[in-house]
């Protein structure tokens, strides 16, 4: 009897070098994104000078996260281009570069423009740095591990939230002392440059389509890989708009129920089952993305996620609630953690399997970044609307219906298992 090898078996020490490097620059980029969340409660009353419950401090808020949306589509779409046309390695130093630097400069802020126009270079960095990695992942590693590594590389944001929660615990209310750790990332840049090497897939390309290195003109007017383009960002726009409206609502729907059962302690209780207790699920999602993808194809992993989530989110609002019970809402929340977050590994096992390699990353960031972009409105507007206007609970399960939502998209995509890359 023959044992088929493991994923692992041909991969080598080079290849596990570019996923450490890659996923490194992803999990500082997670930790520069979750800075201002873990800060902004100290940091906009001391900015603009008034209370911690002025109205001022969450109209900022707001304005800010929009900012941040906005500069991490830009950024995305920018610095993906220009790493089809000039390397992976330079581009992706530069985007470690930017969210690690302009992070650090907040630490001098004294005005909200400040404040703003900081946020936005960060975020061009954080939107910049996932398209690239995520390519370069996927050129590297061969077909059988193609899936697994780019799992791998998506699920190491959960290290970067936890370091900002740490972060966040150790300089308590010295808001900016945080954003002066956010420098720390920019040390990656050295190692980066030493020791990774473009990927001969890029330098064929680079060779023979050079005038079309990077072409949203290609991307977008050539049928076969507009469609891809199109309905990948409205795949990724499904989970960024559930990850928002949805996901990030495991918090509330702790702090509902505590309340609920009269607990005085259901600030601290509602961040832990939220921070720590449902993150660990979705890690664990987005690690088993790489091997349910391997052995079932992404699309049919991408169907079965969207499914079990689409459940999972009344079943977490409204089960806990109705029995009265905190403990059944923590073993839930890790459930719906490994569903409704764990999608979110397989843009980055699928998109750049999408496209072609003078477009790959191009490719891959247009999707994941305009997927940002059109998930503003259900963020910004839909969501906050909801949750105004009806029950939590009513709300948070209304929205779980987009899950329902990206079944169509995955129904104009095509399956990319066990195929080579496109060329």
């Amino acid at each position: 009897m023959t044992t088929s090898p493991k994923w692992y078996s041909g991969v080598t020490r080079y290849q596990w070098l570019v996923l450490t490097v890659a996923s490194l620059g992803w999990v500082f980029d997670a930790f520069e994104g979750q800075l201002y969340n873990i800060t902004r409660g100290d940091m906009l009353p001391d900015i603009l000078k008034v209370g911690a419950d002025d109205p001022l401090v969450k109209a900022w808020g707001e304005r800010f996260l929009g900012i941040f949306l906005i500069g991490g589509t830009i950024g995305g779409w920018l610095f993906s281009s220009m790493a089809d046309r000039i390397g992976r390695n330079p581009v992706l130093a530069l985007t470690i570069l930017f969210y690690s630097i302009f992070s650090g400069l907040t630490y001098f802020a004294t005005e909200a423009w400040h404040v703003g126009v900081l946020r936005f270079l960060v975020a061009m960095g954080v939107g910049g740095e996932w398209a690239v990695g995520a390519a370069l992942v996927a050129e590297v590693f061969p077909k059988q591990a193609r899936e697994r590594a780019g799992g791998i590389f998506h699920a190491t944001s959960v290290a970067g939230l936890w370091l900002a929660a740490a972060a966040g615990l150790w300089v308590g209310t010295e808001w900016r002392t945080a954003y002066l750790l956010g420098v720390i990332p920019a040390l990656l840049v050295l190692w980066v440059r030493l020791s990774i090497k473009e990927p001969e897939a890029w330098k064929q390309a680079r060779e023979q389509k050079s005038d079309r290195l990077g072409s949203f003109a290609e991307l977008l007017g050539d049928p076969r890989w507009r469609s891809r383009a199109v309905f990948g960002a409205l795949l990724a726009m499904v989970g960024l708009a559930t990850f928002w409206g949805v996901v990030v609502a495991g918090q509330n729907i702790a702090e509902h129920l505590l309340k609920q059962l009269g607990d005085p302690d259901w600030a601290s209780k509602s961040k832990i089952a939220f921070g720590f207790i449902q993150t660990a699920g979705a890690g664990a999602g987005m690690l088993a993305f790489g091997p349910l993808s391997a052995r079932w194809g992404c699309k049919k992993t991408f169907v079965v996620m969207h499914l079990a989530a689409l459940v999972m989110t009344p079943v977490v609002c409204w089960v806990p609630s109705s029995l009265g019970s905190y403990a059944l809402l923590l073993v839930l929340l890790p459930v719906f953690g490994f569903f409704a977050q764990g999608i979110h590994a397989g843009y980055a096992a699928y998109f750049p399997a999408l496209f072609p390699t003078h477009l790959r990353a191009t490719g891959s960031g247009f999707c994941f970044n305009t997927g940002r972009i059109l998930a503003a409105p259900v963020l910004i507007w839909l969501s906050a609307w909801m949750k105004a206007a009806f029950d939590l609970r009513v709300a948070v399960t209304c929205l779980g219906g987009f899950f329902l939502l990206g079944l169509v998209f995955l129904a104009l995509l095509p399956e990319t298992r066990g195929e080579d890359l496109p060329e």
